[in-house]
């Protein structure tokens, strides 16, 4: 049997969850089916998803449909957990992209395209709530042609559209739209329609295939995931045009793309296997770069195997939820690494969370860890102060954080107004060394000298030595490392210092009197005089945004994007709207936010995502 793992993309209320409800009722893998509204559906399992009625982590469920197995991945669609998104994306074979027929096309379904054609992952787009009264069909494709991509295939129409009798029908095999849009990807299909003879049946089938597969065009149909029209073509149509990955090497091979907390410490991890097989007590070993740039290897024994949708063991192809390896985290690859892993801009936002309860300081530290853990997108640190700061994407992200603590952890947390994070990063070079000295009536029986320069972009925080290894006690050594990358956390802006390489340069002790707590107290004055002398530089968050606005607006709309200082990539349009794009600091995003609405007659749309940062300009 085959396996395809296909996943369901789209804004927030499209329909995703209700769609992977209806595939798996109409196949035979539930016997009822669930509501986002009533908060029992298969995938979204969490208590705060079915609160909310939002996917928030990517889930899984399969069905089988003649030789088939189709495992569904039920990725997120607000914009707060985008980086989950990307994160299944590189499992998947291919995706249906949901479009609502009354929403249409919104600045998130772009974004989801765009990344889509990017990976050329086959992408079929279906067109849901055909039964919803204020559905379009003709002229929401031509929408879907002007905004979202050109290159869509029409394979169904809809009768009765906007009504609960709403009814697909497929389009005729010669049907002269799907020529003239296969036409713009193959040029035999375009020779055909110009020159003659017309192309067949047959050729737009195979030529329909085979541009599906590459992802250079995607097929559209019609339906509705609450009554169910539609349904039964669009997954004959995944059958028939999304190929199976194919498979090479007998040495097991895979990614590991989510990871779910069980009970206890126990955390069920799920992996896409490319090549091999893997089975119970099997010994796996899995690879991530870590931001030194080295390879940081966990390795473990399998203890529990669930292979979705089949008996074990987990094969090519497959997709399996396993236990038993420690610290395994999401991005971690089973097999050599043979590229670095996908990176995601960081998060722009921090926010300072303290437990409302003093007693319970300690255990919001290890909570917070702990969905840190889960997530290596969500970042936790301790403050000198007792409390935590936590890097966020979005607002509803901190929401969602904040309820995850209550009811899983029983914690009740309180949340700083978030604010944008800023970064540093050494402007050049500075080197200083402290011998056996006092400071602040303390001997410290130690000896260090650091340099401190810049690292590669991206890097994160590296360090390293010039002094033998065997010159100082490992636990010595150990305690100047950890000190470094501590003290960092705040430089001399007060901001995290990031893409810096720390260098031991010096190093001596005096037995019995020097104790590891003799370098961690003069490692931060040492550090602080050599990262003074090489001074840094302050960083601030870019977006990318894009903005639709009507034709009146333009002109009000890209001056107040100017006057928050926004640098200008196009302006298209002029028929029905403009879109603009370009780049802006973050901390001036809630700004443009506030005002597109009275700028635009209520009309307007924002969608922004990082995308990196800049030296800290002077106003």
């Amino acid at each position: 049997m085959r396996t395809l793992n296909i996943g369901i993309l789209a804004h927030v209320d499209a329909g995703k969850t209700s769609l992977t409800e209806r595939l798996l009722f109409d196949h035979g893998a539930i016997d009822r089916l669930g509501s986002v509204d009533a908060g029992d559906t298969r995938t979204d399992d969490g208590a705060i998803e079915r609160q909310r009625g939002i996917t928030i982590r990517s889930a899984v469920a399969a069905f089988t449909v003649g030789d088939t197995q189709i495992n569904l991945i039920d990725t997120p669609g607000h914009s707060d957990f985008i980086a989950e998104v990307e994160r299944a994306l590189e499992v998947l074979d291919g995706a249906v992209l949901l479009l609502s027929a009354v929403e249409g096309v919104q600045a998130q379904t772009r974004v989801l395209l765009r990344t889509l054609r990017r990976l050329r992952l086959p992408t079929l787009v279906f067109v849901n709530k055909i039964d919803r009264a204020g559905a379009r069909a003709e002229d929401l494709l031509t929408d879907i042609r002007r905004r979202l991509t050109p290159h869509v295939a029409p394979l169904t129409d809809v009768t009765a559209l906007g009504t609960p009798a709403a009814r697909v029908r497929p389009r005729p095999p010669t049907d002269p739209d799907l020529a003239e849009a296969l036409a713009e990807v193959d040029p035999a299909i375009l020779a055909a329609v110009v020159d003659g003879p017309a192309p067949t049946p047959d050729d737009l089938r195979k030529s329909l295939a085979t541009h599906t597969a590459d992802g250079s065009i995607h097929p559209l149909l019609h339906g509705s995931a609450l009554g169910g029209q539609g349904v039964t073509d669009l997954v004959d149509h995944l059958v028939r045009l999304i190929p199976p990955a194919t498979t090479g090497s007998d040495t097991p091979r895979g990614t590991i793309f989510a990871v779910r907390p069980g009970p206890g410490r126990e955390r069920t991890a799920y992996l896409r296997l490319y090549d091999g097989e893997v089975a119970p007590q099997q010994r796996l070993t899995f690879r991530r770069h870590g931001a030194d740039g080295r390879t940081v290897e966990v390795s473990g024994r399998v203890t529990r195997l669930d292979v979705i949708g089949r008996p074990g063991p987990l094969t090519a192809g497959n997709i399996g939820a396993l236990t038993g390896p420690k610290d395994i985290r999401v991005g971690d690859r089973l097999g050599e690494l043979t590229a670095r892993a996908p990176q995601f801009a960081p998060p722009t936002l921090e926010t300072v969370v303290q437990a409302r309860h003093p007693e319970q300081g300690a255990a919001l530290r290890s909570a917070l860890l702990s969905l840190a853990d889960q997530d290596p997108l969500l970042h936790a640190r301790p403050t000198a102060s007792g409390a935590t700061v936590l890097l966020l994407y979005g607002e509803v992200q901190k929401e969602v954080v904040a309820a995850t603590l209550l009811q899983d952890f029983g914690i009740a947390a309180d949340f700083e107004p978030s604010r944008v994070r800023f970064l540093e990063r050494p402007a050049g070079t500075g080197e200083a060394c402290e011998e056996r000295p006092w400071h602040d009536g303390t001997r410290y029986w130690a000896t260090i000298g650091l340099r401190v320069e810049p690292a590669e972009r991206g890097s994160g925080g590296i360090f390293g030595y010039e002094t033998e290894l065997g010159a100082l006690p490992r636990a010595f050594h150990q305690a100047i490392e950890d000190t470094v990358h501590a003290t960092l956390l705040r430089g001399l802006e007060g901001a995290p210092v990031t893409d810096y390489r720390v260098t031991l340069t010096r190093s001596g002790y005096s037995a019995p009197l020097s104790t590891a707590a003799h370098f961690r107290g003069l490692t931060p004055i040492v550090l602080r005089r050599a990262l003074r002398l090489a001074r840094t530089r302050l960083y601030e968050p870019y977006v990318t945004f894009e903005t639709e606005v009507p034709l009146d607006a333009l002109a009000p709309v890209t001056a107040q994007l100017a006057s928050c200082r926004a640098e200008f990539a196009g302006t298209t349009g002029g028929v029905g709207g403009w879109l603009i794009t370009g780049e802006l600091p973050a901390r001036r995003v809630r700004e443009v936010e506030l005002s597109l609405p009275g700028l635009t007659h209520g009309e307007g749309v924002w969608w922004s995502r990082p995308s990196g940062d800049r030296e800290l300009r002077p106003h």
